[in-house]
């Protein structure tokens, strides 16, 4: 990482891509990448049931747009967005001072390892930002450690690819025909948190309860037009092109622009999309 932020060794991984040119990215485009998932804000800010007085912890906010969500509905209180990513947290700065959101706070950190202050928050959410932890038993244990007794975890995380047209689609047709192995079931990546079962036992192992998943699909947008989606989804996953020749990339890119073609519409390019909503509480005694 770029900073000083103390990182546990087992995400130096995942904090050299979000502290460089992943995060970077994601900074540069994140009116792309707010717009994609924002038609789950609303079942995701209802579940979170922010009071006026709540002291928020935002995990992976990211460029902040559920930290200043959060923050408008603690108007007596506050909310603080972590993630490790220096870049979209400088962007997320800008638009809190911006939109005069002045009670909310953000700091680069592993949420695995961060020193919280013991018992400071009533509520921690996160939109996608939990599923890369190389430890998630230890990182949801800690985040734990920041919440009151009584005090809720609500996340989002993608359902299984099954459910996600969108990645079956890009990862499909930049493959080439190729063989692409998935991360080992459980490592970190998008669909870490995908299996209920997995979610009920780690944030069990962590010392939470009362947890329960919500599913929700909605259509997730990716551009405009085909030839705007396929420059953003390039810029994302343009990496699965190494290794092809010539005719490979050919082939990668015309199956692209064909399968986000047929997926224009008047409203832009949309795949169906599918994710669980989280909830668990910290437990009193």
């Amino acid at each position: 990482m770029s900073s000083t932020a103390h990182v546990d060794p087992a995400n130096a991984e995942q904090a050299q891509a979000w502290d460089g040119r992943e995060g970077a990215y994601w900074a540069e485009h994140a009116d792309r990448f707010d717009r994609a998932v924002r038609p789950y804000l609303p079942h995701f800010l209802a579940a979170a049931d922010v009071s006026p007085a709540d002291r928020v912890l935002d995990i992976g906010c990211g460029t902040g747009e559920t930290t200043r969500a959060a923050a408008r509905r603690a108007s007596a209180g506050r909310a603080l967005g972590v993630d490790l990513s220096a870049a979209m947290l400088d962007v997320a700065r800008a638009r809190a001072v911006a939109e005069g959101v002045l009670n909310a706070a953000f700091l680069q950190a592993d949420a695995q390892v961060h020193a919280f202050p013991a018992a400071a928050f009533d509520v921690a959410v996160s939109r996608t930002g939990t599923m890369f932890f190389a430890d998630p038993v230890a990182a949801f244990r800690n985040i734990g450690a920041a919440l009151r007794p009584g005090g809720r975890l609500v996340q989002l995380v993608w359902q299984e690819p099954a459910g996600n047209a969108w990645f079956l689609a890009f990862t499909r047709a930049l493959a080439a025909g190729r063989p692409m192995a998935g991360p080992p079931p459980g490592a970190p990546g998008p669909f870490s948190l995908a299996d209920p079962a997995r979610v009920r036992t780690v944030l069990g192992e962590a010392g939470f309860a009362d947890v329960r998943l919500e599913p929700h699909t909605e259509q997730m947008w990716f551009g405009e037009d085909a030839a705007d989606a396929e420059r953003f989804t390039l810029g994302l996953h343009g990496w699965m092109l190494d290794g092809l020749d010539d005719a490979g990339r050919r082939r990668a890119l015309d199956d692209l622009r064909a399968t986000l073609t047929a997926h224009e519409s008047d409203e832009g390019v949309r795949y169906t999309s599918a994710v669980w909503i989280v909830r668990a509480v910290r437990p009193v005694a």
